[in-house]
């Protein structure tokens, strides 16, 4: 495994792992940051900092320092893997 903060413009990787501190780990889940999920780096910044991602189709930033909490198979999709969890929720009535 790799952080993502290795990876070059153009390479993709599938996430594995998500550290750092609690809340920490909840923003990037919460941006779409999960273990089975794909991402390829779009581009970075002229100064290395932030880098560009596109995860599930939608692009965000995130900082290079952030990127190398998140660990990764580099080169992988989510198509050549096992697919992500399927998280199911429960519908609730509101009288």
């Amino acid at each position: 495994m790799a952080p993502l903060s290795n990876l070059g413009v153009g390479q993709t990787g599938l996430i594995q792992r998500v550290g750092g501190e609690r809340a920490f780990r909840r923003r990037l889940m919460e941006l779409g940051l999960v273990p089975g999920t794909s991402v390829e780096i779009a581009g970075i910044a002229p100064l290395g900092d932030p880098l560009k991602l596109v995860v599930r189709g939608c692009v965000l930033s995130i900082r290079r320092s952030e990127a190398t909490e998140v660990l990764l198979v580099a080169g992988a999709s989510a198509t050549s893997a096992e697919p992500a969890p399927v998280l199911r929720t429960t519908k609730t009535r509101i009288a």
